[in-house]
């Protein structure tokens, strides 16, 4: 079995490549990963394993269509992560998202049809969807984003389903709620609050922190994917939750607890722009159908996850006082 991961040196991807590589998803222990990653300020090699035989790393951008096809001969599956994720950045440069999430997607899936790779599994989110008032998602619900990078990864999202309709391309999407854990870049609110409050330092909460979001470990989102590219339907969206939905001040106290750090460091700022209250999934899917549930409690994942960090003080922001970690 051959895969193409691409953006397998981000976060949610290099947990994927590293656990398959470890012999975690059982019938693919003997996989080999070919990851493709661009390097950009998200994606780091050090996520990946050094000189493991299974892999073969190449930096290259989803939007380049020949470096596709010279890569792509051969791999009996494609596991599509790259993108750009934070929507603060997607406020200030939405060209960006659009090239890198509309463009460089519909490239892969072209990529794929013209080189006959059998399955395609497409990593979306749980914000196509927009803000839900009451009640949860379901994946025939219709997309309503309101970012700029939310609007990129429902473009995304339909670009595959064009692929699958038209074409016949083998397409399955996943459609996942907040991600935390381990190797996730600073920019993102657990790894940032956690890291500036074990530093003693503020945290930016916007607005009143009433906003909800629905918060997964990565180790179980990943096995979802992996479910979905096993036993997943072409065409099929399947959503992805965890059912452990808290607000932002909620998840503010809990990190301020622990690390040690006073609820004092806790800022109000102005809300941002077009700020979804709230996101809510309903995953019954993919539990009837492929026997999905997730496994790491929140508390305990949050926990571990601090613990990572605290221990990982080269992920801090360079200019970040590090001795309250090291005390």
């Amino acid at each position: 079995m051959r895969i193409l991961v691409t953006g397998g040196a981000g976060f949610i991807g290099s947990h994927y490549v590293r656990t398959m590589l470890e012999g975690g998803y059982p019938g693919y222990e003997s996989a080999r990963v070919t990851v493709l990653d661009a390097l950009t300020y998200a994606g780091d090699r050090a996520n990946l394993p050094s000189g493991h035989p299974g892999l073969r790393f190449v930096r290259g951008d989803v939007c380049d269509l020949p470096l596709l096809l010279s890569l792509l001969p051969g791999h009996d599956a494609v596991v599509h992560f790259a993108a750009e994720s934070h929507v603060d950045r997607s406020l200030g440069d939405a060209a960006a998202f659009f090239r890198s999430n509309v463009v460089g997607t519909q490239t892969v899936l072209e990529a794929a049809l013209v080189s006959g790779v059998g399955r395609v599994v497409h990593v979306s989110t749980d914000e196509v969807y927009g803000s839900v008032e009451r009640g949860s998602s379901t994946e025939d619900w219709p997309l309503a984003p309101n970012s700029p990078y939310a609007a990129s990864k429902a473009g995304s999202d339909l670009a595959a389903r064009s692929y699958w309709r038209t074409h016949g391309l083998d397409v399955r999407i996943t459609r996942c709620s907040n991600n935390f854990g381990p190797f996730q870049h600073v920019e993102k609110l657990i790894p940032l609050f956690t890291t500036r409050l074990l530093a003693g330092l503020p945290v930016p909460l916007y607005g009143d922190g009433s906003n909800v979001r629905e918060w997964l470990h990565v180790d179980d989102h990943c096995r979802a994917i992996q479910l979905v590219l096993e036993r997943g339907r072409a065409g099929g969206i399947y959503n992805v939750g965890s059912g452990d939905a808290h607000t932002n001040l909620e998840l503010a106290e809990r990190l301020a607890g622990l690390c040690g750090a006073d609820v004092s460091l806790i800022r109000r700022v102005a809300d941002r722009k077009g700020h979804d209250l709230r996101y809510a999934l309903d995953d019954g899917k993919i539990r009837r159908e492929l026997g999905y549930a997730p496994r790491v409690p929140f508390e305990r994942g949050l926990a571990d996850t601090v613990s990572w960090y605290r221990r990982h003080t080269e992920r801090w922001p360079h200019t970040m006082p590090v001795r309250a970690a090291l005390g």
